[in-house]
């Protein structure tokens, strides 16, 4: 029964990405209509892939592997997704039209310091973080949350360097 729990879980985070998706998509152009520039275009497929072998590979671990479900470890992880989430979507939503997927910044736009990104510059990681680490340890699913923060780190260290050039651009003279 855990099982099909977690399944549930992961689709509903599955869900929950198609959704950012879709807000994304809207705010992308919003951004582009009014002379937004794109950067960094060359690692988002591999962001998109990313993430995508994460829930394919917590449902795979768990299901070919047989992982079980740990109490403890599992309803802390839970809590840790929660949280994860509504950090995400705090973040969404403090940067309104600002938010998306990809690294878009319009000029003059200014820089957001207000909700999460009052304490840290880029707080929507703090969420990719947590997740990454947390979502498969729900159901001790240790391999894919081990290769995902991993390959995370990777990516995020080239994600971050593009968004703060692009950042550093509004504010240029």
């Amino acid at each position: 029964m855990s099982v099909v729990l977690y399944l549930v879980l992961v689709a509903a985070v599955g869900l929950e990405r198609v959704a950012e998706l879709v807000v994304s998509k809207r705010n992308a152009a919003w951004a582009l209509e009014r002379g937004g520039r794109e950067s960094g275009r060359g690692h988002y497929p591999v962001m998109v892939v990313l993430h995508t072998a994460l829930l394919v590979g917590a449902v795979v671990e768990v299901v070919v592997l047989d992982r079980g479900f740990h109490p403890l470890l599992g309803w802390t992880m839970l809590a840790l997704v929660v949280g994860s989430q509504a950090l995400r979507w705090w973040c969404i939503r403090t940067l309104g039209h600002q938010w998306n997927t990809r690294v878009v910044v319009v000029p003059g736009a200014g820089r957001v310091t207000h909700g999460p990104y009052r304490w840290f510059d880029h707080p929507n990681y703090v969420a990719v973080v947590v997740e990454g680490v947390a979502l498969p340890l729900v159901h001790t699913a240790w391999v894919t949350a081990l290769v995902f923060t991993v390959l995370d780190a990777a990516l995020l260290t080239v994600r971050l360097r593009a968004e703060e050039r692009a950042l550093a651009e509004l504010v240029a003279p």
